[in-house]
């Protein structure tokens, strides 16, 4: 598609900021006006907008994807969001160690422990650690409670969350990757850890690596995703 417009900005509508191509509001994906919480993922969208050349290419807007996500989809029904992101609670990749005597432990143990017990700590919770890969269920106060949290957050920041959830298979990383300040590339890490430990043990292959890096860049759009919506303004 051919660009259509001169001239991008951003304007106070319904509560909310709205995108303006040449003073026009946009629409999402599914039609409906496209109002988001904050100035500045307002901004950060019309940047998006503002960045395209003369053929517009749909790979250049995460943002926008994110927010018509957020809108046309979770608006509508956020309980089914909920249901669709607890189970990355329930068999959260954080939880599930390797065998005692195992090298790769010593490593789950140093990164992975203390983003548990934070979360545990933060949201009054315990999480049970399991050795090897058969499921034993998480507590069912702690889903309870994950639950409730995940009921005080908004489309938007549910958007992110589920996003971040999937990519990390882990909802304490999720949730860990919303907070202000946080480590974006180190919580990556963490949920990369045994990927990489392969990778490590036999070799990177160049395919895996190219995954990777798509993967971390979707990672990192929606944690900028969610500060946009706390009203920050990050780099990037």
């Amino acid at each position: 598609m051919k660009r259509f417009y001169k001239k991008t900005g951003v304007a106070e509508s319904d509560g909310g900021w709205r995108v303006l191509l040449d003073g026009r509001g946009i629409k999402t994906a599914g039609g409906r006006p496209q109002i988001v919480p904050t100035r500045a993922l307002a901004e950060a969208l019309a940047a998006e907008w503002a960045a395209q050349g003369e053929e517009i290419a749909a790979w250049g807007f995460v943002l926008r994807d994110l927010a018509d996500y957020a809108i046309d989809v979770i608006a509508d029904d956020p309980a089914e969001a909920i249901r669709a992101i607890l189970p990355y609670g329930e068999t959260d990749t954080l939880c599930y160690r390797a065998d005692p005597g195992e090298a790769l432990l010593r490593r789950q143990e140093e990164r992975w422990e203390p983003l548990l017990t934070a979360a545990e700590a933060r949201f009054d919770v315990h999480f049970e650690r399991v050795s090897g890969i058969i499921h034993r269920p998480q507590p069912a106060a702690t889903l309870k409670r994950l639950e409730t949290l995940l009921s005080g957050q908004d489309a938007f920041a549910l958007a992110a969350i589920r996003t971040l959830a999937s990519l990390a298979a882990s909802l304490v990383v999720a949730l860990a990757a919303i907070a202000p300040q946080a480590d974006a590339p180190a919580l990556w890490d963490a949920a990369n850890l045994e990927e990489d430990w392969q990778a490590e043990l036999w070799g990177k292959d160049a395919e895996a690596e190219a995954r990777r890096a798509n993967r971390l860049a979707s990672f990192l759009a929606a944690v900028r995703f969610a500060a946009l919506v706390r009203g920050d303004s990050p780099q990037g």
